[in-house]
């Protein structure tokens, strides 16, 4: 993923996907920010998008799914109510059976970078929930790539 300051000097150019998300007064917290915990929540939003709309994914059907098994973020500035949020996404690594997703969030209307975080999902089949012996399925491995960091240009 990068040091800190290589995360801090990320753009919009360095994501190849991305969902907007309208702040609300509840995302605030004590100290008139939004709290850390609706950075996770907006990362599993713009992720669970992605794999809807370009990975064909089925949450209650399909028949493998994403498991969250390490999460972390990166803060570098506050975005707060009523700020208009801008996430970021792309794929840094695809394994046999997990994916490594990097997400960014900006406010809209600012250049500078708000926090930098990573979901790395495992893959399992839905009837075990332990991880798919064949790997992730060829058509959710084809939408990730779409979006892989190695990509230059986006395949949307």
């Amino acid at each position: 993923m990068g040091g800190y300051d290589q995360l801090k000097r990320r753009t919009r150019a360095d994501y190849p996907y991305f969902l907007e998300y309208r702040t609300r007064w509840s995302d605030n917290d004590m100290y008139q920010h939004m709290n850390n915990a609706i950075y996770n929540f907006l990362y599993d939003s713009v992720i669970n998008s992605y794999l809807f709309e370009f990975c064909g994914l089925k949450p209650d059907s399909s028949p493998q799914y994403g498991m969250v098994v390490h999460s972390h973020n990166d803060y570098f500035a506050s975005i707060s109510f009523p700020a208009c949020a801008e996430l970021g996404l792309r794929v840094n690594k695809i394994g046999n059976s997990s994916v490594t997703y990097e997400i960014a969030l900006f406010e809209k209307g600012v250049q500078q970078v708000k926090s930098v975080g990573a979901f790395i999902q495992v893959w399992v089949d839905r009837d075990t929930g332990r991880p798919s012996v064949n790997g992730i399925s060829q058509h959710v491995r084809d939408g990730l790539q779409r979006i892989i960091a190695d990509n230059n240009q986006s395949k949307l």
